[in-house]
């Protein structure tokens, strides 16, 4: 019975969720029911597609990227996928009919990690675009549940949270993509001699990424709007720290929000959205 591998497939999508990302599971557990098992199988089929390129050193990453790939396009033409994975995800992207040039987008840049090490500013917007900003937009699809005119409207900031957290997550990982992955995301910034101005540079960018993203949640429906904001306090409770540390320092760490910590902005976010004074925390 497909309804009944649908719901495993979906169970999968959802361990996958609270496995990697305690913060973004959080974040999903405050949308309304209805719509929290599409954005786990969003968040399932791009974290898969991560750590292939990602994690996966010690074994052929390009054959497994490329496999997974054409295992996306089969299960999309199908309907089906044996992956759960997969099979969860393209119910998904069916049912609130999200186009194939996001995944296409998203794929792309998945796929640069094979190859490329450095970014010129060209590829760095590429990537982020690709990276981020179209899974925004993905989940954007579940949030405005068909209403064009609001998916329109909610477009950019959509695009500017997800580029937001990205870059977020690039400072966080400065030490681990360079020393471990040998992997430099943002442009003309040598990391062996990373100054506070530099920092201080694209802390400013990802600032002004975060204000504009703030506009749309506080326009979204009610249904998704709580959970999209608790992900976004959550982001600017570890942005905020980040930029409490010196520069030399953040390349000899990787910050965490403790678990303490985020039960409180989980309440004070609660409160937040209840009176509806949704700020930039």
């Amino acid at each position: 019975m497909k309804q009944l591998f649908d719901s495993v497939s979906l169970a999968c999508s959802k361990i996958t969720t609270s496995t990697y990302s305690t913060s973004f599971s959080i974040g999903v557990n405050c949308l309304e029911k209805h719509i929290r098992g599409p954005i786990h199988a969003i968040y399932g089929y791009v974290r898969f597609a991560d750590e292939i390129v990602d994690t996966f050193h010690e074994y052929d990453k390009k054959t497994l990227f490329y496999e997974f790939q054409e295992d996306t396009w089969k299960a999309l033409e199908r309907r089906i996928s044996l992956n759960p994975i997969l099979n969860s995800f393209q119910q998904v992207v069916h049912e609130y009919n999200i186009d194939y040039d996001l995944i296409k987008c998203f794929l792309k840049s998945m796929e640069t990690d094979l190859y490329e090490t450095e970014h010129t500013p060209e590829t760095y917007n590429e990537y982020i675009l690709g990276s981020a900003e179209v899974v925004g937009l993905m989940c954007l699809n579940v949030f405005t549940e068909g209403n064009k005119v609001m998916y329109n409207e909610l477009k950019d900031s959509a695009m500017k949270l997800g580029a937001a957290f990205q870059k977020v997550n690039f400072l966080r990982d400065i030490k681990a993509d360079f020393e471990g992955l040998g992997r430099t995301y943002f442009p003309n910034i040598d990391f062996q001699a990373f100054s506070e101005h530099d920092k201080k540079e694209i802390e400013k960018n990802i600032a002004i990424d975060f204000h504009h993203a703030l506009v749309g949640i506080k326009k979204l429906p009610v249904a998704s709007r709580l959970g999209v904001y608790v992900a976004y306090v959550y982001y600017m409770a570890l942005f905020n720290k980040i930029k409490a540390i010196p520069s030399k320092h953040i390349m000899m760490q990787r910050v965490r929000i403790s678990n303490f910590h985020k039960l409180f902005l989980l309440v004070s976010s609660y409160f937040r959205h209840n009176f509806k004074t949704l700020s930039l925390a």
